[in-house]
């Protein structure tokens, strides 16, 4: 199946849809530096990364960004003007339209605000788009707040603008922490299926059984006196798991893996899965400590050939 990327970032979802075997068509992003990362790590050939690495790294970030390195995928980089015609054809459209109104840690202004209100852009190009070549499939994600926003009326208008558009909606929400990721962080999946090329349920998902989690035992707790506010770090029974580096014992490679720190209390608290990142859209993470946190990962444990987690 082809789709196109919209709100792309650094291709997350893209990834996954390539994953399951299917064909990105184009992307469409707004901030250059998550558009030179998309364009390194999707659509550059062998040759050009390794003409890239010749270069300084402000001009290597200047010079990815040209058509070139594309590789003749349709890209745009302002979703409002686009216009329906300038679209290749596509079965998918994949759209996480920016959460910052819809997230409880914002305004709160909704589709009133500068950039939740983006996604209308996506009803506005389903509209333009004839309707032979319209997406059989809309697959949209954000986060839960989406479902509160304005006392639900915000989201109440998406399914109405899905429904006038010819488009069957169903959504539910996941959180990572299910799907073998130690962090609480849900997010609303929302999949429109066109009525005029028949009826498909995708929802309910099974959720993990969860064997694929990480598994880890409290054994101990102890301060790391290299940290100017003395933050309690707790270090876990992990078999199966690789090791990390733990400096209090002289740099040796002992089974320990910090467990997660909430450092929004005076008294930092243990938990059990990371807090999510939260983020600025000018400025990146943010200084608060509390919004911050380490995340386990899968990982090649190179010296015995498979993967553990980290």
């Amino acid at each position: 199946m082809r789709f196109i990327d919209f709100f792309a970032g650094i291709g997350g979802a893209r990834r996954g849809m390539e994953l399951a075997g299917h064909t990105c068509v184009g992307f469409c992003e707004f901030d250059r530096f998550a558009v030179a990362s998309y364009t390194s790590m999707h659509l550059i050939t062998e040759e050009q990364r390794a003409y890239l690495a010749t270069l300084p790294l402000q001009k290597r970030q200047k010079e990815i960004l040209k058509d070139e390195y594309r590789n003749g995928e349709w890209y745009a980089n302002d979703i409002r003007d686009v216009r329906g015609r300038d679209l290749p054809v596509a079965e998918c459209w994949l759209f996480g339209a920016p959460c910052q109104d819809f997230s409880i840690a914002g305004s709160r202004a909704g589709l009133d605000g500068d950039r939740s209100s983006l996604v209308r852009e996506i009803f506005r190009l389903v509209g333009e788009v004839r309707e032979e070549d319209r997406p059989e499939w809309l697959i949209y994600e954000n986060v839960k707040g989406m479902l509160s926003s304005n006392r639900g009326l915000d989201f109440a208008f998406i399914l109405a603008e899905l429904d006038e558009r010819g488009y069957d909606a169903e959504w539910r929400i996941f959180n990572s922490k299910d799907y073998g990721v130690p962090q609480n962080r849900e997010r609303v999946y929302l999949v429109g299926h066109s009525r005029n090329k028949g009826r498909c349920k995708v929802f309910p998902f099974e959720v993990s059984d969860r064997e694929d989690s990480l598994q880890v035992k409290q054994i101990g707790n102890r301060y790391s006196e290299h940290r100017h506010n003395h933050i309690p770090l707790s270090f876990e029974d992990c078999a199966g798991i690789a090791p990390t580096l733990d400096s209090m014992e002289g740099g040796g490679r002992n089974p320990h893996i910090a467990q997660f720190v909430d450092l929004t209390t005076k008294n930092a608290e243990l938990t059990d899965n990371a807090r999510c990142l939260k983020a600025r859209y000018d400025a990146g993470v943010t200084n608060r400590g509390g919004d911050n946190s380490g995340v386990a990962i899968f990982v090649q444990d190179q010296s015995k050939g498979v993967q553990t987690d980290e």
